[in-house]
């Protein structure tokens, strides 16, 4: 109201404004003339009959972080306390200074050392005639700011390997750092640096050489030029406002608008435009590899029996006999089960099958090895009967007989 009245509106017009009679004006503008203080303000609050208690609570609190609302179930709780969390608030405020302001460091890292990761959602859009939920993945280099962007169907864990290694290669190598936030595709239990990181994205981590950081949970700041990215995003590109035939068109697009980004903002870091920063800064990013992995979201370690197979999933898979004894990597791909051995692809089966016994005939020949005895060869019976498992073809037990006794003849 003294607002109002100071901006130069009428009493009548403040008084449509509020929904209250114009008298009611009058009456707190005289009120605020004559510096009155209000009553209440002098009455003793209920909580302060409580002021040894809240006091001892409140040097029991480690760290110093203060939640009235916790005191207040407690004061209710263990002594009978009546008031609201509102009586509580407001003896607080009144009775002990405000915290103070800690002060922020402002940190600039080097080129090449880190970049931000960060999900943005943009439910209900519309791709050709179909209504899907989107998320975007942003990518920004810290010190050029240059940023990359890659849409997906979803954030599980597939869409977040391979969302991750489109924005890599969109930034032209990868820097020595991630700092992501704390979801389950990447931080399996805890937050932060004492979180676990997933196995899954450890190995995925390893394997295009960056380190994980985890921000603090709820800590924007710790990841704040990417988040400022997410909201500019919005501006350059939202599907929810544009039409698009489908994801590719989207992807296009986005591409296009963030080249055209890059070289109108600037830098702050360098005052040159973000492009000609981010030619700086990729020179010292880390090569992608040659051969980029094939994004997982299951890895384990199992060892390979003498039969040369692994169990994965409830099934078996064969590998190549050469590995009995030691101890291997499995990859669950999207639709493909990945056997490795430092980093190398040794084997390669279709996932889910109704099989449960999943073989590949070649992994079973060649020669010894100092270590491992090559099978024995199949004889001319068990050839005859891969040949005949091969072909397909359904059999009766009788026709079989007499294909098989050909051959023993």
């Amino acid at each position: 109201m003294s607002v109002l009245l100071e901006q130069g509106h009428s009493q009548s017009a403040v008084a449509r404004l509020l929904g209250v009679s114009e008298g009611t004006v009058r009456y707190h503008r005289k009120r605020m003339k004559g510096a009155v203080v209000d009553g209440r303000s002098k009455q003793v609050p209920k909580a302060a009959a409580f002021a040894n208690v809240i006091e001892a609570w409140r040097l029991e609190q480690v760290g110093g972080r203060i939640n009235l609302a916790v005191l207040h179930d407690w004061l209710r709780r263990e002594h009978g306390y009546i008031g609201s969390l509102k009586s509580i608030q407001r003896y607080w405020k009144r009775t002990y200074p405000a915290p103070k302001i800690r002060a922020r460091r402002r940190v600039e890292t080097p080129p090449g050392a880190q970049a931000q990761v960060d999900w943005v959602e943009f439910p209900g859009v519309t791709l050709g005639r179909e209504e899907v939920d989107l998320a975007a993945l942003i990518v920004t280099l810290s010190w050029s700011r240059k940023r990359a962007v890659v849409w997906a169907r979803s954030k599980d864990m597939l869409s977040w390997q391979s969302c991750q290694i489109g924005c890599l290669q969109r930034l032209g190598g990868v820097p020595a750092v991630l700092r992501i936030d704390n979801v389950k595709t990447a931080i399996a239990t805890g937050g932060g640096s004492w979180g676990k990181i997933n196995e899954t994205y450890r190995r995925f981590a390893t394997q295009l050489r960056f380190h994980v950081d985890a921000c603090q949970p709820r800590h924007p700041q710790g990841k704040g030029k990417v988040e400022r990215h997410a909201q500019d995003l919005r501006v350059v590109v939202d599907p929810r406002k544009e039409h698009f035939d489908d994801l590719a068109a989207l992807q296009a697009a986005t591409d296009s608008r963030l080249e055209d980004r890059a070289r109108e903002l600037s830098c702050p870091v360098t005052g040159t435009p973000i492009a000609e920063a981010w030619e700086q800064e990729r020179r010292l990013l880390t090569p992608l590899p040659a051969a980029m992995p094939a994004p997982f979201d299951v890895v384990v370690y199992r060892p390979v029996g003498i039969d040369c197979m692994v169990n994965f999933e409830g099934r078996r898979y064969s590998v190549p006999f050469q590995f009995v004894g030691q101890l291997v990597e499995v990859r669950g791909l999207a639709g493909r089960v990945q056997v490795l051995k430092d980093t190398a692809v040794i084997a390669d089966h279709a996932r889910g099958t109704a099989e449960l016994l999943v073989r590949d005939e070649a992994h079973y020949e060649g020669e010894s090895t100092d270590r491992v005895e090559a099978p024995m060869p199949l004889g001319r019976m068990g050839r005859r009967l891969q040949e005949i498992a091969a072909s397909g073809v359904q059999h009766r037990s009788l026709d079989l007989y007499a294909r098989l006794a050909e051959v023993a003849r």
